[in-house]
């Protein structure tokens, strides 16, 4: 299971300043420097084989994927496609540099259209799933698409594309505004937002409530401004009109969930819950 999973990893800090999260275009070129405690948790891993049921569920093995060099070299459908502007170029194995995705910073990111997309997640007869990388500051989306090829996911293609093409796009350009622009983020809240958290006078209990414009600097998330992942489980869908953005800690707990709801072409918020 996942949460296993993210129990071997102890990623410390996050995505430096001018890597390949910042450009899209070398993400597959530029290689990435290593810092000590990556080399020896990538080795650790590497001598300890991907046990045989992290292929029934992605993220099991997009995990493993992600912090073993040896596996994912073993895992890419050389010659690879490369398809950006649409032309189509190969990846040979020899100029594969290895992709981390958001193993250099301790959260990671998701967006579902409702609870029940939700539970795609932990269906093991997903056989195709796809990581997007969304940058804002180029206004790109890196898609890298897996198969499920004989029990075992393979990376099979990577896609660019603008994020107005994207499936999410209406979504993505509102979202990049909401974190970017507090007073549109006001602006962005429903008339009251639901509200579930912890109980701060009981570690195992939980609290709801309601946050209003005023109430909601005390308690409004930081969320990442510049780039995002999301995970598309299984075949795209038509998207409706409400989006569930989840944003979860690798061995660090955390959990945040953040319900909007698109209303007369515009999105607010409904719920927050940590």
């Amino acid at each position: 299971m996942l949460a296993l999973t993210v129990l071997m990893f102890s990623c410390k800090g996050k995505q430096a300043e001018g890597t390949t999260e910042d450009a899209p275009q070398d993400s597959i070129d530029a290689a990435v420097t290593d810092s000590l405690e990556v080399d020896t948790m990538e080795q650790l891993i590497m001598e300890t084989p991907m046990p045989r049921a992290a292929d029934e569920l992605f993220d099991d093995f997009l995990f493993n994927f992600a912090a073993n060099s040896k596996l994912q070299m073993e895992r890419v459908a050389f010659p690879l496609p490369n398809v950006r502007n649409g032309e189509t170029t190969y990846v040979g194995k020899g100029e594969w540099k290895m992709e981390r995705f958001f193993m250099r910073q301790d959260y990671y990111t998701v967006l579902f259209d409702d609870e029940q997309q939700m539970e795609l997640v932990r269906d093991t007869s997903v056989s195709q799933a796809t990581v997007e990388k969304v940058y804002f500051n180029t206004g790109a989306v890196m898609q890298y698409q897996f198969r499920r090829i004989k029990g075992a996911w393979m990376l099979t293609e990577v896609r660019t594309e603008p994020i107005a093409s994207n499936r999410n796009a209406s979504f993505l350009e509102f979202y990049h505004q909401f974190v970017t622009d507090s007073v549109f983020q006001t602006e962005s809240l429903h008339e009251t937002v639901k509200f579930v958290g912890p109980d701060p006078d009981d570690d195992f209990a939980r609290m709801e409530g309601i946050l209003t414009p005023d109430t909601w600097p005390a308690f409004a998330p930081e969320l990442p401004d510049r780039m995002i992942y999301n995970v598309v489980y299984g075949k795209p869908t038509t998207p409706g009109n409400q989006k569930i953005f989840v944003m979860r800690g690798i061995a660090n707990g955390l959990e945040l969930e953040l319900t909007f709801r698109c209303h007369d072409g515009h999105w607010e918020l409904m719920k927050l819950s940590n």
